[in-house]
């Protein structure tokens, strides 16, 4: 049931179900292995769009493939975190400004150059790599998701994240983080382990810095995190490929 809940939460799928404070908590567990079928979906897309369209327009594809498969959720909560954070403000304006569903001026301009950000790092990976760091970007940003729930305070007195903070266990966070390091080594070997240590820096600098100004996360900062650690899997792999310091698979 866990995985089910993980999958409601975390894709487009037309899962409609309630689900229990207990199994709320669990679904953190499960959220590295959705994060494996989002890759999949992505490298299954990438060689078939491959095969007939040039590596610019398959990227942008890519694109428009990982944000419809969480609703554009994630990138939402991006938008609306930028909103929030621009300006001098207390912590209650900015969760007043990020509730609203209209997005402002510094959440577009921020959102246009976040996607030129994603765009060059995809088309930056080497063909060879491309492939891995599809399918394990998903993995980390997930988990990085599962990080930010569990070690830092929730802003809002409820919500769907304040469901999840309260639900989450050390459990639910260790079993899910020794699943994603099983997956990043199978997946990129030791290299992937630079990989989850980048995403780890970027969990910590956000999070910490979300926190300052916001006195805690929500929902909306999960979603931000989890769009930066994506571009960052994509950096990563390509600095660890052009320096030469990927081992051949």
């Amino acid at each position: 049931m866990g995985f089910i809940a993980a999958l409601q939460f975390l894709t487009l799928l037309p899962i409609r179900r309630n689900f229990t404070g207990k199994q709320v908590g669990g679904a953190t567990v499960y959220f590295p292995l959705v994060g494996v079928l989002i890759g999949l979906v992505l490298v299954g897309l990438n060689y078939v769009l491959r095969l007939v369209l040039p590596p610019a327009l398959t990227a942008a594809l890519l694109m428009v493939a990982l944000a419809f498969m969480s609703g554009g959720l994630h990138l939402d909560g991006l938008a609306d975190t930028m909103d929030g954070l621009a300006g001098h403000r207390t912590a209650e304006q900015r969760l007043e400004i990020m509730r609203d569903s209209r997005i402002g001026g510094f959440g577009a301009i921020g959102l246009a150059l976040f996607l030129i950000l994603e765009y060059a790092s995809i088309i930056s990976l080497p063909d060879r790599w491309l492939p891995y760091a599809l399918l394990l970007a998903p993995v980390l940003s997930r988990w990085s998701m599962v990080g930010s729930i569990f070690f830092y305070p929730y802003a809002r007195p409820s919500g769907l994240g304040k469901a999840f903070k309260e639900a989450v266990k050390w459990q639910h966070f260790v079993i899910a983080t020794l699943v994603t390091v099983l997956l990043t080594v199978v997946i990129l070997k030791a290299a992937g382990l630079a990989a989850l240590a980048g995403v780890c820096l970027i969990v910590l600098l956000m999070a910490s810095h979300f926190t300052y100004h916001l006195k805690g996360l929500t929902g909306d900062t999960y979603g931000a995190i989890n769009e930066v650690t994506t571009v960052g899997v994509f950096i990563v792999v390509s600095l660890l490929a052009k320096n030469g310091w990927l081992l051949p698979s």
